[in-house]
């Protein structure tokens, strides 16, 4: 389907690439790019300028080479080794937010419902959509305030926290493919589960953004509702210390904070990673955490929890790069 964001016609159609007008960053640190404050550098990094230039970007990266899309990095963890390939950075740049104005070519509207869409780019911040939908006098995204990540990210995880998940409220999402063609996707052609997103023709593809459908309703409702999701989020998680948040996804009927914590892991140190003594399913860096630290860390935690337990934990972080 085509949309306001595809390339045009002369582009598409094989004319010369134009220069790219992003910036490359060599042997960057990505320490600085992930929310655990730890890990080796990126071969090379690159911010684009916009959607455009991105999609310039990933065309002209040779096939044998990696490609990592990256938002804030809050699920993340970087090798001390570092990361050969592209790191693309797009928090900042992929930042569009607005009401949907079109009409046509999305799913009906549930009959008697009031609703309205809202397009947002993968580089906005997950808070910062639960905001604007409420501001707009939309419900049913409060819960986006507790996930500490990008829309990109929590499209493709099916992020969620207090109930709801991210795919509940998709309609249509926009993606990038390795041969840098954008395309607009259902849901339909998608599994989706707990923590999980796989196209179901095998793709690589990245989410560039996302139309997600609410309620209207009270907005200010929804604010003050934000507003105790925040204070339950401050209280019960250790965001004084680098963390990627839970580290790991809850297992049926259970919870992984539960297993960690009967398995006596709460406080357990590697290096300057520990688990943490508030949320048993964050593993925080205490000052001077090495990647390695951290991931010989999760390692101990999924044998512990598994050998007490008969119970393999799931990981929610993804780890790329090499071992020092």
């Amino acid at each position: 389907m085509r949309h306001d964001y595809r390339m045009s016609e002369i582009d598409m159609a094989g004319g010369a690439a134009p220069v790219l007008r992003g910036r490359f960053l060599y042997n960057e640190p990505m320490k600085k790019h992930v929310s655990w404050r730890a890990g080796g550098a990126a071969q090379r990094a690159y911010i684009p300028a916009d959607l455009d230039d991105l999609v310039w970007l990933v065309r002209s990266v040779p096939a044998h080479e990696d490609i990592h899309m990256v938002g804030l990095g809050s699920n993340l963890l970087v090798r001390d080794g570092g990361v050969k390939g592209v790191v693309i950075l797009l928090h900042g740049v992929l930042k569009k937010l607005a009401l949907e104005s079109r009409t046509q070519g999305f799913p009906p509207a549930p009959a008697g419902i009031d609703t309205a869409l809202v397009y947002a780019q993968a580089g906005v911040a997950s808070p910062k959509l639960a905001r604007f939908a409420a501001n707009h006098d939309l419900v049913g995204g409060e819960f986006w305030a507790g996930i500490p990540g990008t829309v990109g990210g929590a499209i493709a995880m099916n992020a969620g926290c207090y109930g709801s998940e991210t795919w509940d409220k998709l309609v249509q999402v926009l993606t990038l493919d390795r041969q840098g063609q954008l395309n607009e996707r259902r849901p339909d052609e998608y599994v989706t589960g707990y923590r999980h997103v796989a196209l179901k023709r095998a793709q690589q593809e990245w989410f560039i953004g996302g139309w997600f459908r609410l309620a209207r309703g009270d907005g200010a409702a929804s604010r003050e509702t934000i507003k105790v999701l925040l204070k339950q989020r401050i209280a019960s998680q250790p965001l004084n210390l680098p963390n990627a948040g839970s580290v790991f996804r809850n297992p049926p009927d259970d919870y992984a904070a539960r297993l960690i914590e009967r398995c006596g892991l709460k406080g357990f140190r590697i290096g300057g990673a520990q688990v943490s003594e508030k949320h048993a399913n964050f593993i925080v860096n205490l000052g001077n955490a090495t990647a390695t630290d951290i991931e010989r860390l999760i390692e101990h935690v999924e044998d512990s929890v598994e050998a007490r337990t008969n119970v393999r934990l799931i990981r929610e972080v993804r780890i790329i790069g090499e071992r020092q």
